[in-house]
């Protein structure tokens, strides 16, 4: 989801959602200090924001770091009730503040994770071996290069600093490793023009964003864009995941384009029911999720039907991969964000260890090191959700993950 390891031990700042979602802590006179850090406080209490302002608008209040929202959705916030705060504080607290330092150490293998398959396809190029890199699929790594810049776009109006670098550097390398694509003809050229526009475009105006440089209106047109973007994209990679075994059309994501834009449109026309409204709200974000999570989908696909392609792929990537994404599910899982914990986990289990199966499979890495990997990463899951049901005073793990589904 601004440095490595910014960590905060009672103060959280800004933490942005978009204003129709605003939830408010239960417990604020345990808490005196609240403010507003925009001048339309009033209007979320009165909730008379115009509707098209609604959907991508950054209103925000600073509160303590210290509130973990229940949430079914990604912007629905359950608060936690006072009494069990101030019986639960400290704990609650030191698994915050833990919680974010692992968010923090995610940075570490996310920096390291493309470098392994980086050198690997300098290798190949260097050597002549262009057939090497057909091992990664164009469209599975444009999927998670899309995904990771939405999901920046995400995580910065959210204000969750650990993340946001994780993002930044997950659009960086990923971005490397389709160059080379692109060098060795594994992608299209038109492709990856239009790709590359996209994402300088994009991180140009996530960092104005991220330092309250740029102008709202033109922040609400990127929103817009990267939600029609992503669904129209997210049907069409689907759908040419499968060619030639299905017909090569671009209907999925024409009808996907058509739709998202009639919606946006309505949106700014008023035309929308307020169910509506909450659901374009979310649909950027989620959309970005699922294409993170179709990565590791076209990824094995392209494994199983060639096998010969393994060899092109780099265990200490997949591990990496892993690793990343397992810090971030503790923090995702506090806060009760489902579309994160959702993303997290997916690339966990799909992208990391899903590949380093495929590799073992094929004795492309020892027994030893997919058991460890494997043991550590069942240890981690039960060690978060038992940590989280301690500190919550829950009697089951269980609960902690019914909360994340459903809320209190």
């Amino acid at each position: 989801m601004a440095g490595s390891l910014l960590l905060m031990d009672k103060l959280r700042l800004c933490s942005h959602r978009p204003s129709d979602y605003c939830a408010f802590s239960s417990y604020p006179k345990s808490l005196q200090s609240f403010t507003c850090a925009q001048p339309h406080l009033e209007s979320i209490f009165t909730n008379k924001l115009h509707p098209k302002r609604i959907i991508f608008s950054g209103q925000s209040i600073c509160c303590y770091r210290l509130k973990p929202l229940y949430a079914c959705s990604s912007e629905n916030a359950h608060p936690i009730n006072q009494e069990s705060v101030q019986v639960r504080g400290k704990g609650l607290e030191q698994w915050d503040s833990l919680t974010a330092k692992f968010a923090g150490a995610a940075n570490v293998p996310f920096l390291l994770l493309q470098l392994p398959q980086i050198i690997l396809n300098t290798r190949n190029l260097l050597g002549g071996n262009k057939s090497a890199l057909l091992a990664v699929p164009w469209l599975g790594m444009l999927t998670g290069l899309l995904g990771n810049l939405s999901l920046l776009s995400y995580f910065i109006k959210r204000r969750e600093n650990e993340a946001v670098v994780v993002q930044t550097l997950g659009v960086i390398s990923m971005y490397v490793v389709i160059s080379q694509l692109a060098m060795a003809e594994a992608m299209p050229l038109p492709q990856f023009i239009a790709t590359s526009i996209v994402i300088a475009s994009g991180l140009i105006l996530n960092c104005m964003k991220y330092f309250h440089l740029l102008n709202p209106e033109i922040w609400h047109l990127w929103e817009e864009f990267i939600t029609i973007a992503g669904f129209s994209a997210l049907p069409q990679v689907m759908w040419s995941t499968f060619v030639p075994y299905i017909p090569n059309t671009v209907f999925p994501g024409l009808i996907a384009f058509v739709t998202a834009v009639l919606a946006v449109l309505m949106a700014r026309m008023s035309k929308l029911s307020e169910k509506g409204i909450k659901i374009l709200g979310i649909l950027s974000g989620w959309t970005a999720t699922l294409l993170f999570m179709w990565m590791p989908v076209a990824q094995m696909w392209t494994n199983l039907l060639n096998p010969e392609y393994i060899k092109g792929l780099s265990a200490i990537t997949m591990l990496l991969a892993m690793v990343g994404n397992g810090l971030l599910i503790p923090r995702a899982l506090f806060i009760r964000d489902l579309m994160w914990f959702t993303g997290s986990t997916w690339a966990c289990v799909f992208y990391g260890w899903g590949n380093l199966v495929c590799l073992y499979c094929f004795n492309s890495i020892s027994r030893e090191f997919f058991l460890a990997s494997t043991l550590a990463f069942i240890a981690w899951i039960g060690m978060t959700f038992w940590r989280d049901a301690q500190v919550h005073d829950h009697g089951s793990p269980l609960t902690s993950l019914k909360e994340l589904l459903f809320g209190r």
